[in-house]
């Protein structure tokens, strides 16, 4: 609680700032959930939910900078820790109720720029699957609506011209967070149907993890391979009878990996042509040998931005009969992204994923408008359908609308 105290007090003492050497962002947003179908293990249909997130970053001098973010969440539907403290790890099952969002110092000089701390890394360049991502975990706690999750790590980029040397060094695992057991986005084994369930917990490893990417960044072509070493931050899934009482426990793995990646961009006059690929193995063969890629066309037609491909995957040595890894799940589909600008202040986004054997589908709309400079209203249509044995068709019973108000400052 004194940690709480002590970094929600720093956080408004460098809002209130207006020295040019600080500046802060942030947002307050309440978002409403509506399911129109009760989930065989979850009744509740109405869910509401209530973001506060503030960011400051120091700048004392021009080679250093500081940033810290904090996040305080409220739910109604038992997502949200019930305790008031300061959560630094992001390794619990439920949200926690105060956490740090970031807290990084970054040092640049010359060519060399070090971020040390909890931040955000991405390596991905295609939309909706990210075969490379592999420092980005989730929090899956609504699977078609997640956020990522930040990082504990040291990173160090290296650019000469239109190259870039990235290393990245991470002292833990960060998993994703997975959905709660008792509610509807629980993804419970067939075999579990109408059986009492039990968290067995995680096994989650105590090593460090790296990677190390190069980036060519060019008029007509940019590109980029990567090679990491650590852990799947998605679980593998031990489920067995415990036979005390015949229940189903629910054990999470995350299994060690390790992945050599690329992606590529290729403009051209007609459309982009975007791709990428991964190919992971597990070298203490506990978990599947894969083959995961992406392969996008994406065009500017007027205010519209059009984004259609195919994800696909192969599977070279398959070990674990359940796993929790949407994109994975999501493979074998044709994938889509549409962004329409109707104006500065509006925007219309669709995006889709269909399997191609039809056994699965997903959708998303989503009108975006400012109502002032710092309101703004968010309105969110999913739909999700298919057969029950599908990753998306499991979720058929949640499609769900949202409406989402939010206020900067």
């Amino acid at each position: 609680m004194k940690a709480f105290v002590i970094a929600l007090a720093l956080t408004l003492w460098a809002s209130a700032s207006t020295a040019q050497t600080a500046s802060h962002s942030g947002f307050l947003e309440g978002r409403g959930f509506a399911f129109p179908q009760e989930a065989a293990n979850d009744t509740t249909r109405l869910v509401g939910d209530a973001l506060f997130r503030n960011e400051v970053v120091l700048r004392p001098a021009s080679w250093f900078s500081f940033a810290a973010g904090l996040d305080l969440r409220a739910n109604s539907h038992d997502q949200v820790e019930d305790e008031w403290r300061l959560d630094l790890e992001d390794r619990t099952l439920l949200r926690p109720r105060a956490a740090v969002r970031r807290l990084a110092a970054t040092i640049s000089s010359g060519r060399v720029t070090l971020d040390v701390g909890k931040q955000f890394i991405r390596w991905g360049r295609a939309d909706i699957i990210y075969p490379t991502d592999r420092f980005a975990p989730r929090d899956y706690l609504n699977v078609v609506d997640s956020d990522f999750l930040p990082v504990t790590a040291a990173r160090v980029s290296l650019q000469f011209g239109s190259e870039t040397l990235e290393g990245v060094w991470s002292p833990r695992l960060t998993p994703s967070r997975l959905p709660l057991l008792d509610q509807r986005w629980a993804a419970i084994p067939p075999e579990a149907a109408g059986l009492p369930v039990a968290d067995a917990g995680s096994l989650i490893p105590g090593g460090s993890q790296f990677g190390v990417r190069w980036r060519h960044t060019g008029s007509r072509l940019e590109t980029a391979v990567s090679f990491f070493d650590g852990y799947n931050h998605h679980p593998d899934i031990d489920a067995r009878v415990r036979p005390s009482d015949g229940a189903i426990e629910i054990l999470r793995v995350h299994p060690g990996i390790r992945m050599i990646g690329g992606d590529l961009a290729i403009p051209g006059r007609v459309f982009t042509l975007k791709a990428e690929v991964a190919f992971v193995v597990s070298p203490p063969k506990t978990s599947d040998d894969y083959v995961l890629y992406v392969v996008e066309i994406e065009r500017q037609i007027g205010e519209w931005l059009i984004d259609v491909g195919y994800a696909g995957e192969h599977v070279r040595e398959s070990r674990v009969p359940r796993l929790f890894a949407p994109d994975r799940s999501m493979a074998r589909s044709i994938i889509g992204r549409a962004v329409y600008t109707l104006d500065p202040e509006r925007t219309l986004a669709i995006e889709g994923a269909a399997r191609q054997n039809g056994d699965g589908f997903y959708g998303k709309i989503e009108y975006s408008q400012a109502m002032t400079d710092h309101w703004r209203l968010t309105l969110t249509g999913v739909g999700l359908a298919g057969e029950p044995d599908d990753f998306l068709g499991q979720y058929r019973r949640n499609s769900h609308g949202s409406v989402t108000l939010r206020v900067t400052f």
